[in-house]
């Protein structure tokens, strides 16, 4: 019997320097996905899935993201005035008790990032996701994870085919047998060298993970980049625990490059009724 899946972890602390300057004063995930920030995708994605606690990690300069979520009397009183629909504001309202902050207060990392909850976390298995990664799917990829770990249990993490001359930007699975989307990992590599990657399945950002992992992030051992790597941490808990790469079903949009948010802006454009037709009709012209 599997623990339920209750909190989610948003590390969110960073500076976003890819995107800069956009992001010198607006966080990353608070720039919006045609009328939407990214956050709130992450935000809709983790209700879905049935997540009742959200827990954002973050750091100096954002404090958009948790007031983003709060209610805006002055702007609710002048549409309510004005007889316009509130229910659009309704995604970005977290209920009470919903949401909760901690500071990541210097950036060392995201598994730094996530030890930074560990109090919050306490001893339930926990979900991680990074808003920069947008997933595109039905069900969405976090409620696809959680369908696979209520069937094998342990540590389970979403995973994305890249071609291989990518696979040094990532962490990588090292794959032992697998079962249609379902693969056992045997290991975790972060940013291989080229040409070393032991697959093309990276991380895309997406984590069910068993508390035990807070106990070896406590250590703060240094990993690539010199930074406190979750993927070093993750990497210990194979063999002791069952862990797993779900094969993500849909579309992944690095939105923390340029070339990624307007690729991201344009594939949801497309899928939506209101602005695909026009969206299409422009890209034929061009």
């Amino acid at each position: 019997m599997t623990k339920p899946i209750r909190k989610a972890v948003f590390p969110v602390a960073g500076l976003g320097t890819r995107l800069l300057p956009a992001t010198k004063t607006t966080p990353k995930e608070m720039l919006t996905i045609v009328d939407r920030p990214l956050i709130q995708y992450a935000v809709d994605e983790a209700r879905e899935a049935g997540i009742e606690q959200l827990i954002f990690v973050t750091g100096r300069g954002k404090s958009a993201l948790v007031d983003y979520f709060d209610i805006a009397f002055e702007l609710e009183s002048t549409m309510r005035a004005k007889g316009k629909d509130l229910g659009v504001l309704e995604p970005s309202q977290a209920g009470f008790g919903e949401l909760v902050s901690v500071r990541q207060q210097q950036p060392l990392g995201l598994g730094h990032a996530v030890w930074c909850a560990r109090e919050i976390v306490g001893d339930e298995p926990f979900a991680v996701l990074l808003p920069d990664e947008l997933m595109l799917g039905e069900p969405g990829c976090l409620k696809q994870l959680i369908q696979a770990y209520e069937k094998v249990g342990g540590n389970v993490v979403a995973a994305f085919e890249v071609p291989a001359d990518e696979t040094h930007q990532y962490g990588v699975v090292d794959p032992g047998t697998s079962d249609g989307r379902l693969t056992e990992i045997r290991g975790l590599v972060e940013k291989p060298a080229p040409g070393t990657a032991p697959s093309n399945l990276m991380l895309p950002g997406r984590y069910i993970l068993q508390p035990e992992v807070m106990q070896e992030l406590d250590s703060q051992e240094r990993g690539a980049g010199g930074e406190i790597q979750l993927t070093d941490a993750m990497a210990k808990l194979i063999g002791r625990q069952p862990f797993h790469a779900w094969t993500f079903a849909g579309e992944r949009h690095d939105c923390g490059s340029a070339t990624g948010f307007v690729l991201a802006n344009v594939a949801v454009a497309l899928g939506r009724a209101d602005t695909g037709a026009a969206v299409r009709d422009f890209l034929d012209r061009r």
